[in-house]
């Protein structure tokens, strides 16, 4: 379900967003909903977190490295100090 959101802007704001994006084929709606849904991306650490494991994960599997990889990789470096 969604809801309604009433916000002010200057009118020229407003007609430059509705123009922009036209051009990419959306409408303003689109357009506040996708800037809403990155500003609270941002600054959401959980979210963010995830994304980062994700992104290690991704890595390791492109590059063949499973968990006994890792566990040898931890053992090396706690044995160096």
């Amino acid at each position: 379900m969604t809801t309604q959101m009433i916000v002010r802007i200057d009118p020229d704001l407003k007609a430059k967003v509705n123009t922009f994006a036209k051009v990419e084929g959306k409408n303003v709606s689109e357009v506040v909903r996708e800037l809403l849904e990155e500003y609270v991306q941002n600054r959401d650490i959980g979210s963010y977190i995830d994304n980062l494991w994700g992104r290690i994960g991704g890595k390791l599997s492109s590059r063949e490295v499973g968990p006994k990889d890792i566990k040898r990789a931890i053992r090396d470096v706690r044995a160096k100090h």
